[in-house]
């Protein structure tokens, strides 16, 4: 059997509790599926008759008496982004406006059994708070599809002097164990990001030296200075909304709404849109709307998904509208259910707000349910299994270079009738509605 610490191996069976510890009722902010999960400590994990009893059972951070992080229950916590501080505020922090904040998730299968205990389906989200308001919440969550609950959160709180806004720094997302430190997608802060020991594929053995930690970065900003609105819909329907469901070989509009929420001009506003793998873009589909181009523009070059484009000054109040279309493709799409989310960024400067990100994202749902899904019999004696044949190279083939023209520069001004107000800088506002 394994041990989780050495400083207990000494203990005697007699020294040590055998009786787990019920914990029916939720404690401050963390929680789990099953309304209040059994806890245990060191000592009991270590005992042999404990372990015992403990059984096959698979279950995350429920030891209440971890070493280093204590009540593994509170399991997400915040600091100063590069401080050299072992401590981390588990319950609530205080920031300021312009600095970026490390948000740690930890990550533990309870099992004693190491490898003969691998949690399944291991993933780990992040719940980010989108409003602007002097306390922001962020909720981090675990899941495990063969543990005991099946999904289990904690939660850390910002605290500022002021209104701000959070904004997730896209590529931050990691993940750190013993074998080294793995890089997350950024679908870590929607879907999930898929967790696991030596790859990421979703397994992780039980004990200590098969824990991790989760972490990503957020920056704060207390002056909001732009509202950014993301849908999407079926190619050749009118509706837009923030999900739709389509099948592979379907073709979505996307539309970016960006407004101006500074009683002041913006200038040289930048639009990026990031798509998920199993979403391409497609090529000469991005067009501008806005006060000078009320029916739409064509943009030259197919920059709204890489480096991004440009679209213009805007006064207080200005909106704009950037649509392209995008195409789903089966590159890594499961069988089941998928949600492929995208996200669209407006990045803004003034004389009172330096680079400010503002995001939203929309998803195309599939769902995948074909041939490659059904189980296939084993091949039997009379059906050996065919040996393929290798591909052969073709030498005599030139791969095409394609030239970047760079983005587009388009200026514009106020626009009137297509401003949108919003009330005390919260995202309430009504939408205009292009079709």
């Amino acid at each position: 059997m394994k041990k989780f610490n050495k400083m207990v191996l000494g203990l005697s069976a007699a020294a040590v509790i055998v009786a787990a510890v019920s914990a029916p009722v939720i404690v401050s902010a963390w929680g789990d599926n099953a309304n209040g999960r059994e806890t245990y400590t060191l000592e009991q994990l270590n005992n042999e008759e404990f372990q015992k009893q403990f059984g096959d059972k698979i279950t995350f951070n429920s030891i209440t008496n971890n070493e280093k992080f204590g009540d593994e229950r509170n399991f997400v916590g915040a600091k100063v982004a590069g401080a050299n501080v072992a401590t981390w505020n588990a319950n609530t922090i205080k920031v300021k406006d312009g600095e970026t904040y490390t948000i740690r998730l930890y990550v533990h299968n309870n099992s004693p059994k190491g490898e003969q205990a691998i949690a399944k389906g291991v993933k780990a989200n992040f719940s980010l708070p989108t409003t602007v308001a002097k306390s922001q919440t962020i909720i981090g969550y675990i899941n495990s599809s063969n543990a005991t609950p099946t999904r289990y959160w904690d939660e850390v709180t910002l605290e500022a002097d002021e209104n701000v806004y959070l904004e997730y720094v896209e590529g931050s997302a990691k993940y750190t164990n013993n074998i080294g430190e793995f890089k997350l997608p950024n679908e870590v802060v929607t879907t999930g990001a898929t967790l696991g020991y030596k790859t990421m594929n979703g397994e992780i053995p039980g004990c200590y030296g098969y824990s991790g930690v989760v972490t990503i970065d957020v920056k704060v900003h207390s002056s909001v200075a732009a509202k950014v609105s993301k849908v999407v819909r079926l190619k050749g329907t009118k509706t837009w909304s923030e999900s739709v469901e389509a099948k592979v070989g379907d073709e979505v509009e996307y539309q970016i709404e960006y407004v101006n929420l500074l009683a002041e001009t913006v200038k040289n506003v930048a639009i990026r849109d990031v798509l998920p793998t199993n979403v391409e873009y497609v090529p000469g589909t991005t067009y501008l709307y806005n006060a000078s181009h009320q029916n739409g523009v064509l943009l030259e070059g197919d920059h709204v998904t890489t480096t991004g484009i440009i679209i213009g000054d805007y006064a207080s109040k200005g909106n704009a509208y950037v649509r392209f279309t995008g195409k789903v493709v089966d590159k890594t799409i499961a069988c089941g259910d998928n949600q492929l989310v995208n996200w669209a960024s407006a990045t803004v400067s003034s004389s009172t707000v330096k680079n400010a990100v503002y995001k939203d994202d929309a998803s195309v749902m599939v769902k995948k349910d074909d041939e490659s899904c059904k189980e296939k019999p084993a091949p039997t004696e009379e059906e050996p299994t065919p040996t393929p044949t290798p591909v052969q190279d073709n030498p005599g083939t030139t791969p095409k270079t394609i030239v970047s023209t760079g983005p587009e520069t388009i200026v514009t001004g106020a626009i009137g009738a297509g401003a949108v107000v919003t009330t005390l800088g919260y995202y309430v506002a009504s939408r205009k509605k292009l079709m």
